[in-house]
């Protein structure tokens, strides 16, 4: 199966593209929407996703790759149906592509960022992604 690619949202007051390079290697918890959750059972160990700063920032930081897929959520009631994945940071954006900048864009319209914005765990489809990378060799204006 052809690598994936994602969106995965995070305040970085709370969990931070910095908390994820210093760490090396973190579980993605505390999604309790049942879209996200599907998303992040069809990631696979390989695929790979932009870090968003949300509410702070508004921008995609840096790359980081799904290392163990989808297994129950530690930080969740036993027996409830919500899900992790483990990921670990890739490297850092040139230049962060900011929400103002997709939104832009009439290339990124349908991302699910856009179309969806509260979602927390989107799709991004390899056109998208691409996109998305060269938008970040320099800096948004």
């Amino acid at each position: 199966m052809a690598k994936q690619y994602w969106l995965m949202k995070s305040e970085p007051d709370v969990y931070g593209w910095d908390t994820l390079v210093q760490d090396g290697s973190g579980i993605w918890d505390g999604v309790r929407n049942h879209t996200a959750k599907l998303n992040m059972q069809a990631m696979k160990v390989g695929d790979e996703a932009l870090f968003y700063h949300s509410n702070i920032g508004k921008e995609c930081v840096g790359i980081m790759k799904i290392t163990e897929a989808a297994f129950p959520d530690p930080t969740a009631d036993e027996g409830s149906p919500w899900v992790v994945v483990r990921v670990e940071p890739v490297r850092p954006l040139a230049h962060p592509v900011t929400l103002a900048a997709i939104k832009a864009d009439p290339k990124l319209a349908d991302m699910d960022l856009v179309r969806l914005s509260r979602l927390s765990v989107g799709r991004v489809t390899p056109n998208e992604w691409k996109h998305v990378l060269k938008k970040s060799e320099k800096p948004q204006s």
